[in-house]
């Protein structure tokens, strides 16, 4: 069998997915976590021929013994159970999830020295995930050093923001010098969602306007005009935007100046540690897991519905705003991620007051659209503007992406057809 790996490496962890190349089957997956922090363990599961899953313990100080790990579970070395390759020459590519390409790339590409370098002249705008991805990069050359490499760039998606829409209100200088500008993230999510909302509607993908919302444990939202971004929540980094699970979202710049002064912390500790990783829902309560957020407000906690209310409100702000970016002529919101497709209380409170635009849900459809996998129009009757969940598939995109530069036929998204459009 011949496969295709897919790796996210983060800054203490590797998700990871191993395809069939000819089915274009999901044959096992898993996570290898704590990465270079001590206590690792790697979550293994075998999906095909039948369902088998298992944890290790094994301690990976950085994301090359992570990497190998997971070369280990998949051959079978740390279970035999687990076994679903029987050499690593079954690997004929691995494709990278990279979080910023910046203004250098508008679609995926091959791992080449060039491409590796913009990688890492992107450090300085993804400062955490950007080393993390190069790190599972470097490892798998290290370990398979004739199999090509794909980046998949979640900025790729976003290179058709217009100027108005992407340039803050900075002094232009620093675009023009530094390439300060919106970027975007989540672009896999959004471009799957994009062209599913358009079948699902029975549309041109080229004629659908949509917000799509993402909502996990980081959030971003699209405006979709015509099939392509042009706009979105997330800035030059992912904390920009809405209030997340461990991220502030938009805060106002002095904010940092004066913590900085106040507790005598560098701008990297404050923007890197407490904005990115001890703010959002967790800064308020401790808590990260939606879930668990929702079940202490049904208890009463008041912390967390000052929380809950402050994540539903400025989602709901940023909704209300790229409706009007689009001039009202919207086809459709569509909710994903773990949130956002499973969380109906969440995707009511957040479309609370839209009923006058034409945005309005059957409540029954929505509580029906709770973990069941599959894509749900939960628009009420008469609705203007659709209501929709979409289980998002950032691994089907990738995985595209990743055959189709291997035979020749890939291009970007506006002139190149995914297999889940049809």
């Amino acid at each position: 069998m011949e496969c295709i790996l897919s790796l996210n490496c983060g800054t203490s962890s590797a998700k990871y997915a191993l395809y069939d190349k000819a089915k274009r089957t999901l044959v096992a997956k898993g996570v290898v976590e704590r990465v270079t922090i001590g206590q690792s363990f790697i979550r293994h599961k075998v999906l095909l021929p039948k369902e088998k899953e298992f944890k290790v313990l094994h301690e990976c100080p950085n994301h090359a013994e992570a990497i190998s790990l997971i070369f280990k579970a998949l051959s079978g070395e740390l279970d035999a159970d687990g076994r679903v390759i029987d050499s690593l020459s079954w690997i004929q590519a691995v494709g990278h999830r990279v979080l910023h390409g910046g203004y250098k790339f508008v679609k995926s590409a091959l791992v080449t020295d060039e491409v590796y370098q913009a990688i890492v002249d992107m450090i300085d705008f993804g400062p955490l995930h950007n080393p993390a991805n190069l790190a599972g990069i470097d490892a798998v050359k290290k370990l398979l050093p004739e199999v090509p490499q794909v980046a998949v760039f979640d900025t790729a998606f976003f290179q058709t923001l217009p100027p108005k829409a992407y340039l803050y209100g900075s002094p232009y200088e620093w675009y023009e010098k530094y390439r300060i500008r919106k970027y975007g993230f989540h672009g896999t999510s959004h471009l799957y969602l994009s062209k599913r909302t358009a079948l699902m509607l029975g549309k041109d993908p080229f004629k659908v306007n949509a917000v799509t919302v993402h909502i996990g444990n980081g959030i971003s939202l699209t405006a979709i005009r015509d099939g392509v971004a042009v706009d979105h929540s997330m800035g030059l980094s992912p904390l920009d935007g809405v209030m997340m699970g461990t991220r502030s979202g938009s805060v106002d710049p002095a904010i940092v100046a004066y913590i900085c002064k106040k507790e005598k912390r560098t701008v990297d500790e404050v923007v890197n540690v407490l904005l990115n990783r001890k703010s959002g829902v967790f800064g308020f309560t401790g808590i990260t897991d939606i879930r668990d957020l929702c079940e202490k407000v049904s208890q009463g906690d008041e912390k967390c519905r000052l929380a809950y209310d402050i994540y539903v409100y400025l989602i709901r702000k940023c909704l209300g705003s790229y409706l009007a970016a689009l001039d009202y002529k919207v086809d459709a919101v569509v909710f994903a991620g773990g949130v956002g497709e499973n969380g109906s209380d969440v995707r009511e409170d957040i479309l609370k007051g839209f009923e006058p635009v034409g945005l309005k849900i059957d409540p029954a459809k929505n509580d029906k659209a709770v973990r069941c996998g599959r894509e749900d129009d939960i628009s009420a009757k008469g609705a203007r503007i659709r209501t929709l969940v979409i289980p998002t598939n950032e691994e089907q995109v990738l995985l595209e992406d990743v055959l189709a530069i291997l035979d020749g036929s890939y291009d970007v998204h506006t002139r190149f057809t995914y297999s889940f459009q049809k």
